[in-house]
């Protein structure tokens, strides 16, 4: 299974995913499924997937395939706007579901995929958007700051909470963090390492990127407070 976050804040984007993958409780791998494109100043895309692996990974590969080929069509570095950059994701999408989908469902096997894809262009907004399985997407909102894709609802409840548009991004880090937190601890299909990435509004470039590993100090440290902070305020709710 798979739990990826993004948030659309007012001060930029900010990413979550985790690595891990199960074909089974003994068939346990870690593959990514965070991707960045960047061209500093100029723009910066990232892409968090979820669903059957090897879609995603046919989907990206079409992707990349089409930039290192300068595909006439355009590509995600040639697009105008973000808008165009998820249509070429969405197009990638409903050709690899073309070619497998059908082969799939006759080997009682599910192709379901999304694809979380946020960036910013010079001279654009920071912009979020969702792709499903058909290659159609939406858009996150300033009524719906984040998208999540995969097993999100034990990392739904914060979100829901403290994200508003307004929300810094030194706050929206730590949210996303937390959000996965609740996720580990209540999914054993979800799990570390974690790769994050943080994209300033107006810079067009990244000011992280990160991979956290199972024994990073720092988010160990939030896991801990938060739930010291969790019993805490449980303990003095009224009876």
């Amino acid at each position: 299974m798979t739990y990826c976050v993004g948030l659309k804040l007012d001060q930029g984007l900010v990413f979550l995913s985790d690595t891990r993958t199960n074909a089974g409780l003994d068939n346990v791998a870690r593959f990514r499924k965070m991707f960045h494109w960047q061209e500093p100043g100029e723009r910066a895309i990232v892409m968090v997937t979820a669903g059957n692996l090897a879609i995603t990974q046919a989907v990206i590969n079409r992707l990349q395939d089409a930039i290192d080929n300068s595909d006439p069509d355009g590509t995600l570095l040639s697009a105008k706007t973000m808008s165009e950059v998820a249509q070429h994701v969405g197009d990638a999408m409903q050709q690899v579901q073309g070619k497998y989908h059908q082969t799939l469902e006759q080997r009682n096997e599910n192709s379901t995929a999304t694809i979380m894809v946020g960036g910013q262009l010079k001279g654009g907004k920071p912009r979020l958007f969702l792709v499903y399985s058909a290659g159609n997407f939406i858009e996150a909102t300033e009524d719906t700051p984040y998208l999540q894709i995969g097993e999100h609802k034990y990392g739904k409840p914060i979100l829901d909470r403290v994200i508003t548009p307004a929300t810094p991004l030194s706050d929206g880090i730590k949210a996303v963090l937390l959000s996965m937190d609740s996720t580990l601890r209540s999914n054993l299909s979800v799990g570390m390492p974690l790769d994050l990435a943080v994209l300033p509004a107006g810079k067009c470039q990244f000011s992280m990127r990160r991979r956290i590993e199972a024994d990073d100090e720092h988010f160990r440290a939030l896991s801990e407070a938060w739930s010291q902070a969790l019993r805490d305020a449980f303990t003095d709710m009224p009876d």
